[in-house]
């Protein structure tokens, strides 16, 4: 198990959040919690840079769904950049990726 890490770094566009590690059932509340203490702005995107993901199974995408309820809640876009290709299969399968806006990388996304 890869413990989850979540860097932020802000842009002028708004936050880039860099999650790397294990998006689990143990770790999805590391990520739900760095959301909560997120304020986000009408009109911002939150960028969530996947290229450092091992891992994301159910909780996971229920964690990144959280993610796009909270920037939606602040009149706000929410992108999912560098989607590791096993993870882009899932959400491809689930339809997900007709919810989220998804970029090749973070600079893309700004």
């Amino acid at each position: 198990m890869n413990p989850l890490t979540v860097r932020q770094h802000d842009t002028t566009t708004g936050p880039v959040l860099h999650v790397a590690g294990d998006l689990d059932f143990d770790q999805a509340p590391v990520l739900r919690g760095r959301l909560d203490q997120l304020s986000l702005s009408p009109g911002q995107c939150l960028v969530l840079d996947l290229s450092g993901l091992e891992f994301c199974d159910s909780s996971g995408i229920t964690a990144l769904l959280a993610a796009r309820q909270h920037a939606l809640a602040a009149e706000a876009d929410v992108v999912l950049a560098a989607v590791p290709a096993n993870l882009l299969r899932v959400l491809t399968l689930v339809g997900l990726d007709q919810v989220f806006t998804l970029r090749p990388d973070s600079s893309a996304a700004s």
